[in-house]
C-alpha cells in the first residue's frame, strides 16, 4: 500500500480558506504551535503576541478602499481627509490591542479532581504588573471561555469549567488569551499550553452492591468474628491517614497530645477491595466504577480498607488522602499497558 503523502502547509491553508474558523485553527496549530506544557510563569513578550484583522476590520478596510476610490474619481478633498483619519485610527488600534496583552504573566493554578461526568474547573492566574488597566480580555480553554479585565497591578484567578467525559488525565491543552480592544478592528492573541491537568475518577456505580465482608488479616479469607469498631480498646499516636472520626478530641481539648482511638478487632480484620474478586462478566470500566463506589462507601463507614489492582496494591489505611490515592489509582488504571486477567 502506498504511503500517504503529507499535505504541504500551502495546501492545508488553501483547503481551509472557505471557513474563517478553520483558517484560524490552521494558523494556531501550524504557525503558532507550542509543543510542551509550560509550568513556570508565562510572560507575554512581543515574540508571543500576534495581531490580525478581525471580521469587522476586514469590512472596515474594504469600506475605506471604496471611499478612497470614490474620492479619487470625484476629486473630493474632504473624502481624502476622512479616509486618512479613519485609516490612522485603524492603525492606532493595532498598537493599542498589542499593548493590551504586553507584559501579562500567566501562571497555571489548580484543578480539583472530579468524577467522570462532572465539570472540571481549571484555574489560571493572570498578573498585571503595569500601572494601567487592561480591559476587554478573553481567555479560551477547550470549549470554555471567559471575559474579564485586569486593573492596574491586579492579580486575577480566572476559573474555566469544562466537561469531563471519561476517567484519566484531563489536560488543559492549548489555551488562548485574546483581545479586540479598543475598536474591534483587530484581534491580538497569544497561544500557550499551561502545565495544568485534572484527575478524573471513574464515576461511581449507581445502586452498587454492599461492601464485601471483612477478611481476616492472616489471609485465611474467613469473615472476622472479632468485635468491631464499636468496642474501644486503647489510644495510640495520631497518623496522617487516620480518620477524623477516630481522633480523641476530648484529650486534645484538655491540652493533651493528638491521639487516635483504637478499637477491639481493628488489628484483626481488613476490608479488602480486590479487582480479582469482582464478577467475571464485568468489563474494565464497570469494575472500576464498582470499586469507585465501594471506596466512597468504605470511607463513609470510617473503616480501614485496602485496594488491590492488577500488579498494584495500596495497603490498609483510611482518611481523605488514602481515598484520593485509591481513586487516583483507578483513574489511571491501564495507562501503563497492564495485562488484565482473563
Amino acid at each position: 500500500m502506498a504511503a500517504k503523502r503529507k499535505a504541504s502547509p500551502r495546501q492545508t491553508i488553501t483547503s481551509a480558506l472557505p471557513g474563517a474558523g478553520a483558517l484560524r485553527r490552521v494558523l494556531e496549530h501550524w504557525l503558532l504551535r507550542r509543543g510542551h506544557p509550560e509550568s513556570r510563569p508565562i510572560e507575554l513578550t512581543h515574540r508571543r503576541i500576534y495581531v490580525l484583522p478581525s471580521g469587522s476590520g476586514l469590512v472596515f478596510a474594504a469600506a475605506l478602499l471604496v471611499m478612497l476610490i470614490a474620492s479619487i474619481n470625484y476629486s473630493l478633498s474632504l473624502g481624502y481627509g476622512l479616509v486618512f483619519v479613519l485609516a490612522g485610527a485603524g492603525l492606532a488600534s493595532i498598537f493599542h490591542a498589542y499593548r493590551n496583552l504586553l507584559g501579562i504573566r500567566i501562571r497555571p493554578g489548580r484543578c480539583e479532581p472530579v468524577f467522570a461526568g462532572e465539570a472540571a474547573t481549571f484555574c489560571i492566574a493572570l498578573d498585571n504588573s503595569r500601572a494601567t488597566r487592561l480591559p476587554a480580555l478573553g481567555l479560551r480553554l477547550r470549549e470554555a471561555s471567559a471575559r474579564f479585565e485586569l486593573k492596574a497591578g491586579e492579580t486575577r484567578v480566572v476559573e474555566l469549567t469544562c466537561a469531563s467525559t471519561r476517567r484519566g488525565r484531563l489536560d488543559a491543552g492549548r489555551s488562548v488569551l485574546e483581545t479586540c480592544w479598543p475598536l474591534g478592528l483587530v484581534r491580538a492573541w497569544s497561544v500557550f499550553i499551561p502545565a495544568l491537568s485534572c484527575t478524573v475518577y471513574p464515576a461511581p456505580e449507581r445502586n452498587a452492591p454492599p461492601l464485601p465482608d471483612s477478611l481476616s488479616a492472616n489471609g485465611g479469607g474467613e469473615p472476622c468474628a472479632q468485635p468491631g469498631h464499636e468496642d474501644f480498646s486503647s489510644l495510640r499516636n495520631y497518623q496522617t491517614a487516620d480518620s477524623p472520626r477516630h481522633v480523641a478530641w476530648k484529650v486534645l481539648a484538655r491540652g493533651g497530645p493528638l491521639l487516635t482511638k483504637q478499637f477491639a478487632g481493628e488489628q484483626g480484620r481488613e476490608l479488602a477491595l480486590d479487582w480479582a474478586s469482582l464478577p467475571a462478566q464485568l468489563d474494565v470500566e464497570q469494575r472500576l466504577s464498582r470499586l469507585s463506589a465501594w471506596l466512597l462507601a468504605a470511607e463513609r463507614s470510617g473503616r480501614a480498607y485496602s485496594l488491590t489492582l492488577v500488579g498494584h496494591r495500596i495497603p490498609l489505611a483510611n482518611g481523605r488522602d488514602h481515598l484520593h490515592r485509591c481513586l487516583s489509582a483507578l483513574a489511571h488504571f491501564g495507562e501503563r499497558a497492564q495485562r488484565l486477567p482473563s
